[in-house]
């Protein structure tokens, strides 16, 4: 299977503190790959370099065979890379589907010429694009509260709105920062429903950094370990668990 995104001897600082090490390691096409770590491991670091948040001072990010290191964060969208955030940054004062709609790119109404010369063209799209996002909504179980003001949703409620934000923009490679955290156990199930299904019926591949260690142990294969802002070790849940060096740097002893 080949390799969606690798990532090549990153290192990124912040002063005098190297959260990236000389970091490797790859996402295979098609799998859900889990990023563990202890605290400080530089796992979201890692996601903002990935993501153009970050320039790293050494190393390369291929995805696809093409170099991305040096792209900014809109440019790595557009090549079908998003992410998620530890918090979510739903845009607050509009509803549920006012969230999603805003989403996709070069929508034609966002040109005011548009309004007065393709007046049909801007229409329709915003007609698709309206489906599509009540299809999200509805995928995601958030259709009821469809015109609800997004400040107003439960935190689990966002996490899925975030998730939802995501599958509007068609993307190929889906980085998760901590989706759990926050979520009570029901809603905790469905995410790690959607996410699953997304990766077998769309082909989505997934990359998440996740503190819930039952959510990684049964989502993700394979799992990275991150530690001191380089790669541990990767293995099967099986595998991390009865690893010595994971043991070690993770749980500290």
């Amino acid at each position: 299977m080949a390799s969606s995104l690798k990532v090549e001897g990153l290192t990124k600082c912040f002063g005098g503190l190297v959260a990236l090490d000389n970091c490797s390691m790859a996402v295979q096409e098609g799998t859900i790959t889990g990023l563990i770590g202890p605290n400080g491991a530089g796992k979201t670091t890692l996601f903002n370099v990935i993501t153009g948040f970050y320039t790293p001072e050494k190393g390369r990010i291929l995805y696809n065979g093409e170099a991305i290191e040096a792209l900014p964060p809109h440019e790595v969208f557009r090549k079908g890379i998003v992410r998620t955030f530890q918090v979510s940054r739903e845009l607050k004062n509009m509803t549920v589907f006012e969230n999603l709609k805003l989403v996709p790119e070069a929508q034609p109404g966002e040109a005011f010429w548009n309004a007065w010369f393709r007046p049909i063209t801007v229409k329709d799209h915003e007609e698709k694009i309206g489906r599509r996002a009540e299809e999200v909504m509805d995928y995601i179980d958030l259709a009821r509260l469809k015109d609800e003001k997004a400040r107003n949703l439960s935190g689990g409620q966002k996490k899925l709105l975030e998730l939802g934000r995501t599958m509007m923009a068609d993307p190929e490679l889906i980085l998760l920062d901590e989706p759990g955290a926050g979520i009570n156990p029901t809603l905790m199930k469905k995410l790690s429903n959607y996410i699953m299904n997304l990766k077998e019926e769309q082909g989505i591949t997934f990359m998440l950094i996740e503190h819930d260690m039952d959510l990684v142990m049964k989502l993700c294969d394979p799992i990275v370990v991150l530690s001191n802002g380089k790669k541990l070790m990767e293995g099967t849940a099986a595998e991390v668990q009865k690893d010595e060096e994971v043991l070690d740097a993770y749980l500290g002893r």
